[in-house]
Order: C-alpha cells, then structure tokens, then sequence
C-alpha cells in the first residue's frame, strides 16, 4: 500500500462547527416529481446551480469551463459501473436477487482495480485463500436459503450458498459462481448482469441506462453505483476544458452499495460509514502538488473524489479502504471546489456538502433548486460549490 504525506505537511487544524448537528437537521421535503428517472437528452444539457457566493446563479451545466480559471485541476473518479445485479431462483422455485459487491480474487488484501470493492487486510477473513469464483453478494429473497444450497441464476450458471460474509451488519453472502463454460465472475456479470440502478429510480435497466449511467472516462471496473456528478460530461465540456487550460487528473473509488445506506440513528457520532477502496495514481499525487504550487484551485468532481483525496490527506495512504465521515467540522485539506448532484434528505452526503459550503448555505441552495424544478439524485442536475474558507 503506497503512501505520500506531502499534504500533511501543511495540513490545516481540526475546525470545531459552530453548533453541534442531528439527522434530522439534515432533513427536507423533495416533491417526487423532481427525482429524475432519467437521464437529460444530452449530459452536458443538464442544469448546473451556481452555488458560489452568497446568491444562486442558474445556468446549463456546458457553461461550466468559462467557470474556471486556467491552471486549475479537474479531478475525476474513473471508476467503471459493473453489471452487478443478477437474477436467480432457489430449489424451490422461489425468486431471488443478488447484488454483487465484491469479487474475492487470491488472498484477502487491497487487491487489483478490477476486483469490485476488494476487500481491506483486516477483520476476521484477512489472510484467506479464496476458491475460484467466489464473491459477496448481498441477497434479496422471501426466506434465506440453508448454506449449501445451489441457486440456478439467470443466464444458465449457479451460485453456491457458501455461507455469510464477516461485515459490521451481516448483510453480504458469500457465494461461488460456476458458468458451464468456467467463466469468471467478471464475465458472468457482463453477460447476465443488470446495471444496478438506485432504489429510488423505479424502472428497470434498459441499454439507455447501460450508457449513460457510466461516465465517458469510466475505466476501472469496480463499482455498483456511478459517481453521478461525473455523467454530466461529455467530450465537448471536456475539450473546451481542455482548451481553457484547466487540467485534468484522476482517482479511482469503487462506489459500493452502502452509499445509499440510510442513517439509523439522531446522534451522528454512533453512525458507523460504509468502506469502499480507493487508490490515487502517482500522475495525480504530481499533478495536485504542481496546481497548489502554481496557485490553481482543485476541484473535485463529485463526494467519491472528495472522499478520496481527504482520506490520503488524513491518511497519507494512497491505495486502500475508507471509511471516511465527512460532516460539519471537518477541516478540507485539498478540495477548493466540488461539483456535485443533489443528494437525499438525511443522507452523510448532505453532511458533507454542508462541511464543505457551509450548512445554512446549502439548505438555502437546496430550497431554491425546489421551487425552481431541478431535477434530484443520480439523473439529476448539478450544482458547484466553494469551499468556505473556514472549512
């Protein structure tokens, strides 16, 4: 696991928040109307809030380059939605689902970028060898079926039941996919898979959804969600970013399931984060220095970023898992500015899009955004931020 502290020497001190914050500080009222169910006809058509400064500014989301300041840097999650939803059925009859959120490939370690969300090197499975074609899944179904079981899954191959998955919640399967042809499980998903749309878009996958719920730079195979605030882009924006002189760099976070993981409880000390991999290249790690020495501001494109580059900064790590929170009071030491969708009530994304502009300002941001008809989650429009200089 590689490290790098450059960051860390200039890190600035812990901030403590001006008043301490509940769940329910986080809540507000979304019409359902405004949840986009699909995406807008063209990525870069979408509306793009203005949240710099005191006062929103509504524009078109390919206005965003003449935002921008020649030498600052854009950096991206490049992480690749894989087809991990995959249909089956029990001995019985009886239907089920799976959600596949990790590959286990050799032995319980970071593992490569094409294994979905490998696992970290602790807990009570590190050190395991694990037998081909084995992976965690989290399983929807009327009565959990007795470990052992063979499941018959859609596309003609198996899954064998091989027991629960050590996680905090126990909620992750672990199961051994056999295709008739000794496929992977790569493969398999590939073939039979569905893309793994969220829970609050109600229709099924479509080859509409199979592309445009991937970003255009997607190219590490990982993730069961797409970091949204990246599908706005398209080759124009992205050339005309080029030609303005903004920079462009990228990380890698697999986005897992558990970001949709509501918060249980009112106090946000006893919430306990999801962990999801990431790993930051050295071209990146030059790339940030380079823009800070030379006076430009970093922006990160959507929280996975964020999440990423304040976890090196907090870590020095530059590959491994994190189970970062982000909430009012955290002190940024890389991002000035964050391009993001808009998020669900209630949810550790509103936490820290409120630590990053400030919580007053983004409730304020949202309200507008509802009465004037932006489109809300993963489909939806975006809005871009500045950090607050105390933040």
């Amino acid at each position: 696991m590689g490290e790098s502290r450059p960051f860390l020497e200039r890190a600035r001190p812990a901030l403590k928040p001006m008043r301490s914050y509940t769940l329910s500080d986080f809540d507000f009222t979304l019409p359902p109307e405004l949840v986009a169910q699909h995406p807008a006809a063209e990525r870069s058509a979408s509306r793009l809030l203005d949240g710099r400064g005191p006062s929103p500014t509504d524009r078109i989301f390919r206005t965003l380059p003449a935002l921008l300041n020649p030498g600052d840097l854009l950096v991206f999650n490049d992480t690749q939605v894989v087809k991990a939803r995959l249909f089956g059925e029990k001995p019985s009859g009886g239907k089920l689902e799976l959600l596949v959120e990790r590959v286990l490939t050799g032995q319980q370690s970071a593992g490569p970028p094409q294994a979905l969300l490998p696992p970290s090197g602790g807990g009570p499975a590190a050190g395991r060898t694990w037998g081909h074609g084995e992976v965690v899944a989290h399983m929807k179904v009327s009565k959990k079926p007795p470990v052992g079981t063979l499941l018959r899954m859609a596309g003609g191959f198996t899954a064998r039941l091989l027991g629960r998955w050590p996680d905090e919640d126990g909620a992750l399967f672990r199961l051994a996919f056999t295709g008739p042809a000794g496929e992977t499980p790569h493969a398999l998903m590939a073939a039979h898979g569905h893309v793994p749309l969220p829970p609050y878009i109600t229709h099924s996958d479509s080859a509409e959804d199979a592309q445009r719920y991937q970003t255009v730079f997607a190219r590490a195979p990982g993730a069961v969600a797409a970091p949204t605030a990246a599908l706005h882009f398209d080759e124009g924006v992205l050339a005309a970013l080029e030609a303005r002189g903004v920079g462009r760099a990228s990380v890698t976070l697999h986005v897992g399931a558990g970001t949709f993981q509501p918060v249980k409880t009112e106090d946000l000390d006893a919430h306990r984060m999801h962990s999801e991999w990431y790993a930051i290249p050295p071209a990146t790690l030059a790339a940030l220095e380079r823009t800070r020495a030379q006076g430009g501001r970093i922006l990160a494109v959507g929280t996975t970023t964020v999440r990423t580059l304040e976890s090196w900064a907090q870590t020095g790590r530059t590959e491994g898992e994190t189970n970062i929170f982000i909430r009012p009071g955290h002190r940024f030491q890389v991002v000035d500015l964050l391009l993001t969708n808009f998020h669900l009530p209630k949810s550790t994304l509103m936490m820290l899009v409120s630590a990053f502009a400030g919580y007053e300002h983004i409730m304020g941001l949202y309200r507008h955004a509802i009465d004037q008809g932006y489109r809300f989650f993963s489909y939806g429009d975006a809005m871009l931020l500045e950090r607050l200089p105390a933040a």
